[in-house]
């Protein structure tokens, strides 16, 4: 059963967080990033003494959009061109 929580709530983690970077992605994007995006959460939470992925639970979904919207963040910084 965790396994099927981890791909939902990362798929959902991972469409916001698109939403929200304003960035295209298909369901195995979504799903990778926000799976990606809780461990990153995990680790942010649990640097700041709070619990990280937990469950099926809104907790958990925030810890993972926070963690997917940090991945995004740091992979648009590595890949952006800028033009001058």
């Amino acid at each position: 059963m965790s396994i099927i929580v981890w791909i939902v709530i990362g798929g959902l983690a991972g469409w916001v967080a698109g939403m929200i970077m304003k960035t295209d992605g298909s369901l195995v994007k979504n799903i990778v990033t926000g799976i990606v995006g809780a461990l990153i959460g995990g680790f942010i939470m649990s640097f700041f003494g709070a619990e990280g992925f937990t469950g099926f639970n809104l907790w958990s979904f925030v810890v993972a959009l926070l963690g997917s919207i940090v991945l995004i963040a740091v992979i648009n910084l590595f890949t952006s061109r800028k033009h001058a």
